[in-house]
């Protein structure tokens, strides 16, 4: 016997479990099993089941989003599904029907040995206990067998263990279950989880996809893993190479030193925002977006000081190319009343930052007045529209396949926005 080191899951239920003993297998759906049946679960556990759902569903939504096609028959049901991630519970307590109240079989001597751990495994994970070592397939006939005839869902991972990137071999214990007590076996396909919550990693954003199929007619360990892989290759998600090219880029060290070099030189002389940069970056790989906003927040930062530095007292004069004679005017009108506090009016302004940093250099603007005045307003709207882009990826990534639609809105949006801000300060 094996579990889910993260949600302690039942993995498998061996064949050779030492002194177990194995009722016959019955015909699904046998009068006596379907006679002892009741249609559905205790109100109190469909209500539980409702709230798990509600919180794992927000959980999921808050990390990219789960899609769910397919739905459980009515009345207890074995579910066997891959196994790649820790979060597959979670994911299938999310997605299958509260109508079953799905429940998860947990190692007796992991999770329920200590109060806080067997309390959290009992309601975050609906699970119960049983033993890994002598006797498993008893508790499961003895525990989950009034469960399957009072209507619930019960969940195993017939693999054993979270895969390395392919499905394993399915082992038999979850198809006797279920054939002994004359419940349906019923597959299901996850996808996106392993990179969710990759094994020995860290969680990271991504969509999740769940496929549930049609309960198995002639069930046996092979048949069901043939189910579920035929069901995963209908939920793969579709993905744009333009995209994952990007998001490639954004996630190495060149992608960090792009954004850095782009708003460095943007407060100096570049005309183009680094919020331009963020848009196109932080959404195709929004697991990267919070080291890239930094970067971009204190580049620019950094770039105003040396603009301030350039600027006072020397006859420097940089290109600042889309720039108009009263925006210098109104920020150098700005900084002789406020001095560096003028600064924060730039992001609502639309007056760029280095026309800002030009006249404070100009005005002699003492440099540490000036980078505390810039962090609070550059850095700021920086670090607000970063993290507002990073969340649009996560929670767009079910449409990753129209990201080279999304650039040509962002190019034509910021066209129209840029032209829009020109004609205004002319």
């Amino acid at each position: 016997m094996t579990k889910n080191a993260a949600t302690g899951s039942l993995s498998a239920v061996r064949s050779d479990t030492e002194g177990d003993t194995r009722p016959e297998r019955r015909v699904a759906g046998g009068a006596e099993e379907a006679a002892g049946r009741r249609d559905r679960p205790a109100f109190r556990l469909l209500v539980a089941a409702w709230l798990r759902r509600r919180f794992w569903r927000t959980v999921l939504f808050l990390t990219g989003g789960l899609t769910v096609k397919g739905k459980l028959p009515k009345g207890g049901c074995v579910v066997v599904a891959n196994h790649s991630s820790h979060a597959d519970t979670a994911v299938l307590l999310a997605a299958l029907s509260v109508a079953r109240a799905p429940r998860v079989a947990a190692a007796a001597d992991y999770w329920f040995l200590k109060r806080a751990r067997r309390l959290v495994c009992s309601v975050l994970a609906a699970a119960f206990p049983v033993r890994r070592h002598g006797g498993g397939y008893s508790d499961l006939q003895d525990i989950a067998g009034p469960m399957l005839r009072a209507g619930h869902a019960v969940v195993v991972f017939p693999e054993g263990t979270r895969g390395e990137g392919r499905v394993g071999p399915f082992r038999r214990g979850a198809v006797d279950l279920a054939v002994s007590h004359g419940v349906p076996v019923v597959p299901v396909a996850l996808s996106g989880t392993a990179e969710l919550l990759p094994k020995r990693g860290r969680l990271r954003p991504h969509a999740v996809r769940v496929r549930i199929g049609q309960p198995l007619t002639d069930p046996d360990a092979d048949t069901a893993r043939t189910a579920v892989l035929e069901l995963l290759a209908e939920c793969r998600p579709r993905d744009s190479r333009v995209r994952h090219r990007i998001a490639r880029l954004a996630v190495s060290w060149k992608g960090l030193g792009l954004v850095a070099a782009w708003s460095f030189t943007e407060a100096l002389s570049w005309p183009l925002l680094p919020e331009l940069a963020l848009a196109v970056l932080c959404v195709a790989a929004p697991r990267a977006g919070l080291r890239l906003t930094l970067s971009a927040a204190v580049a620019s930062v950094a770039g105003g000081l040396v603009a301030l530095g350039l600027y006072s007292g020397t006859s420097v004069d940089l290109p600042q190319p889309l720039t108009t004679t009263r925006m210098h005017a109104t920020a150098q009108k700005e900084i002789r009343l406020e001095g560096a506090r003028a600064v924060r009016h730039q992001p609502a302004s639309g007056i760029p930052y280095k026309v800002y940093a030009a006249e404070a250099g100009r005005a002699g603007v003492p440099a540490g007045e000036w980078v505390l005045r810039s962090t609070a307003a550059r850095g700021q709207r920086i670090v607000g529209v970063g993290l507002v882009l990073t969340l649009v990826g996560v929670l767009t990534q079910r449409w990753r396949r129209f990201f080279p639609q999304y650039l040509v809105f962002v190019g034509v949006a910021f066209i129209a926005l840029f032209a829009l801000v020109i004609s205004s300060w002319r």
